[in-house]
């Protein structure tokens, strides 16, 4: 859902509560996944949607973040230009959150004119008032690449004590959350080609934030009073200041990326850290010409900004010392709200690596978006890193959607829908003296102090905390209909059933209002089912808040309501082990799986349809065909025995400089020696532990005095200068056998060097465009799906 922009925008007004709301740009070089979708939009979703509730004058903007290195890279690996990368996955984005009914008054993006200009602007007033300095810096050259290499083409370890993570990026390790400049990192690699890069100069442009530093904590000192800053970015912030501030580089060495205006840096583009939260602005500037009303107003707008914990210092340090450097009116941050991590099962989602639910799989599950939404918010992590899992998804759908919420709204609006001899025809009673009545009054009493906690909690962005207040409410509707056995006052006192029928009603109307920022489509269907249009309000200014003390006011008498139905269902435990099979490992993984199968499915239906041929010809014959000796057995992949195997210890040869030995379990106890020449290829510490495709019933032959049991199977580039090693999942078995579907049969005990078996089968083995190895067409298939490579497309298997 979003507005149309600048054909009807709204603008701030004079004497009402004016709020801007924003949530992290979501990268566009990937599908978020429900970590990102829980940290950012959707939690600010549910503000926005509370405070139009509330009657607020509210905007809610958000777009993609397309500039800089990860587009560069994801557009290198997918063989397309950066704008091509960017439409595709702000396309992606817009259609994951819509299905999440995200209510965005403008989701744009950063790639536009209107970013250009709005940061350009920004960069010569800083130039002008002298917050910027010209410095030599010492950056990573890739003499391969031929190329500087930007933060996030660059790979190491993390160079501080008690981290150590393997993997850190060139701008931030992802383990520790130390932000880094990419000469720090311990044994740096280049991400393109894997080389080790050297270090060169280069002249960049510095923001000087040690000198902004005064104004800076002025601010964070009030605000993060006056805005209820979470715990978390107050944390994060003051870890900052107290470390000391640091001049920051603001400029890179890219093409893709908003260009410097100075004539000595023209080669050069903003650094995205600077670029992104400009993004806000111009998204704004893109949704009304009019944007310096909500951005230069700050006497008048109240600005609140939600984020995953690794983005507070660029939203509390580095874009308010940008804004301030200016010397402008800009509207600052009051509030920001920050969240932890969201892990999957027993790891983390990731996006690099695929794993986790994504928003794209979604759509795929059968379980409605409400479903999805409130489990997410239920879970959210305000405090500290929560757990997605399938079971507690379904526990909290099964107990507390259905058992608890749904049950109470169809038990009230099934009985009113009954008809006039057992129940009241669809149309809302009278109540009269509705507040004489102990068990009602009681339970209004605690309504309207729910209510008011609902409000506390939201309007400090509890989320939450609202969330189980507003359920709690209904808890409180269903001890009320069984403690007051409404269907038997029904049979002995009509007017005192009248008065708990038309409160409760009043409660399931009240818990729509109350449940719309996190449930939308579930409040419409309640205002659907109530006869009532989807038009939700709960503010002061009309009295609205006060009526949840007195709940069987809220509907009218004689009101007709609609058709009643149910508003969960359940989930059954099979579904959860489909979807938790579904689900495992990572995208790639999951790809591949379904790949094998869809293959094998056709291969079995063309066996099938051959078996017939066979059988009809069989029938003519007067016979069955007589099995072929071993001897003669056709050469097929089924007479190889390549396994699942791993590697255990790789050394170099110690008689040949090209060769290594490796011990590889293949299964059953066995380890087995083989010698491969593959050192001039991969580095022997890539070598360790690796999941490897086995050949394991090739002749043993001695390769300088040590004897080689098996083949690994790698693969080689069409030019012969790139080889990588077939990989099975990492969720298969050791010890399996890799199959070839189509070609079933027992393996050879040893291949007859004679018979040229492996010799004939290899000049058909090949990687795809997809980098799944395969024999002509046919994939190298394991039970946890194909075996693939790296990169090396098109390539043969040897």
């Amino acid at each position: 859902m979003e507005d149309d922009g600048k054909s009807n925008p709204k603008l701030p007004i004079p004497g009402k509560r004016n709020i801007l709301i924003t949530s992290a740009l979501p990268y566009v070089n990937n599908v978020p996944h429900l970590g990102n979708i829980i940290g950012c939009v959707l939690s600010a979703d549910v503000y926005a949607r509370y405070c139009r509730l509330r009657g607020y004058n509210a905007i809610y903007i958000c777009g993609t973040d397309e500039y800089g290195t990860a587009t560069e890279t994801k557009a290198l690996e997918e063989n397309c230009t950066p704008k091509e990368i960017c439409d595709k996955y702000h396309a992606i984005h817009k259609e994951v959150y819509d299905w999440f009914d995200i209510s965005f008054d403008k989701f744009g993006r950063t790639s536009t004119p209107e970013q250009t200009e709005v940061c350009q602007a920004i960069f010569k007033k800083l130039w002008d008032n002298k917050w910027l300095s010209e410095n030599t810096m010492q950056q990573l050259y890739c003499d391969t690449c031929k190329k500087f290499l930007a933060d996030r083409l660059v790979e190491g370890s993390c160079p501080f004590e008690g981290c150590n993570y393997d993997s850190a990026r060139g701008d931030q390790c992802e383990k520790c959350g130390k932000l880094l400049n990419p000469t720090e990192l311990k044994d740096p690699k280049c991400k393109v080609c894997q080389n080790t890069p050297r270090i060169r100069d280069t002249d960049h442009l510095f923001i000087e934030l040690p000198l902004l530093k005064d104004r800076l904590e002025k601010y964070i000192n009030e605000t993060s009073v006056a805005g209820s800053w979470s715990q978390n970015a107050i944390q994060t912030t003051n870890a900052w200041l107290r470390d000391g501030l640091r001049q920051r580089c603001i400029t890179r060495d890219l093409k893709w990326g908003v260009p410097v205006p100075h004539e000595k840096y023209k080669e050069k583009v903003f650094y995205v850290w600077f670029d992104a939260p400009i993004g806000y602005v111009s998204i704004t500037s893109c949704y009304t010409s009019e944007w310096e009303k909500w951005w230069k107003n700050p006497e008048n707008v109240e600005l609140y900004q939600f984020m995953g914990k690794d983005n507070v210092p660029f939203h509390t340090v580095m874009f308010p010392s940008t804004q301030l450097g200016t010397g402008e009116n800009w509207t600052l941050m009051k509030t920001i709200s920050v969240t932890e991590y969201l892990n999957y099962e027993d790891g983390k989602f990731s996006k690099s690596k695929g794993v986790g639910v994504f928003g794209n799989d979604v759509k795929d599950t059968n379980i409605p978006v409400e479903v999805w939404r409130y489990y997410l918010l239920t879970n959210r992590p305000e405090v500290s890193d929560t757990s997605f899992s399938w079971t507690d998804l379904q526990a909290k759908l099964n107990g507390e959607l259905l058992n608890n919420l749904g049950n109470f709204v169809n038990r009230v609006l099934s009985f009113i829908a009954k008809p006039n001899n057992a129940g009241y025809g669809s149309v809302i009673p009278d109540a009269h003296d509705a507040e004489s009545h102990p068990l009602t009054k009681s339970l209004a009493e605690k309504v309207e102090k729910f209510v008011a906690e609902y409000v506390e909690a939201m309007e400090k962005v509890k989320l939450k905390q609202g969330l189980k207040t507003a359920m709690l409410i209904s808890s409180e509707g269903n001890f009320y209909l069984q403690t007051s056995q409404f269907w038997k006052l029904y049979k002995e006192d009509k007017p005192l059933c009248a008065i708990v029928i038309r409160t409760a009603a009043g409660l399931v109307h009240l818990l729509a209002q109350l449940l719309e920022p996190f449930m939308p489509s579930f409040s419409c269907e309640v205002f659907k089912q109530l006869n009532l249009p989807p038009q939700f309000s709960l503010s002061d200014e009309r009295g609205e808040v006060l009526l949840a003390s007195k709940p069987w006011e809220i509907l009218p008498p004689s009101h007709r309501i609609g058709t009643a139905q149910p508003l969960f269902k359940e989930l059954e435990n099979d579904e959860v082990t489909q979807y938790r099979e579904k689900f495992a490992g990572s995208q790639a993984d999951r790809r591949a799986r379904d790949e094998a199968a869809n293959l094998t499915d056709q291969l079995n239906k063309t066996k099938l349809s051959d078996a017939k041929k066979q059988k009809a010809s069989s029938s003519k014959g007067g016979g069955k065909p007589k099995p072929q000796p071993a001897a003669d057995r056709e050469i097929t992949m089924a007479r190889l025995d390549i396994r699942v195997g791993k590697i255990v210890k790789a050394e170099r040869h110690p008689k040949a400089d090209t060769l290594y030995v490796e011990e590889i379990d293949v299964g059953g106890g066995e380890i087995r020696t083989v010698v491969s020449g593959l050192v001039k290829y991969i580095p022997l510490e890539e070598m360790q532990n690796r999941m490897v495709c086995v050949l394991c019933n090739l002749k043993p032959a001695k390769m300088r005095d040590i004897v080689s049991q098996a083949m690994v199977l790698a693969a080689s580039s069409s030019d012969g200068s790139k080889v990588e090693l077939v990989e099975p999942p990492e969720s298969a078995n050791i010890g399996e056998r890799v199959t070839f579907p189509g070609f079933e049969g027992e393996p050879d005990d040893v291949l007859n060097p004679k018979k040229k078996v492996w010799e004939t089968l290899l000049v058909d083995l090949n990687t795809n465009e997809n980098l799944v190895a395969c024999y002509k067409d046919v994939p190298f298939t394991t039970s946890a799906g194909v075996c693939k490579v790296s990169s090396i497309s098109n390539g043969t298997i040897r």
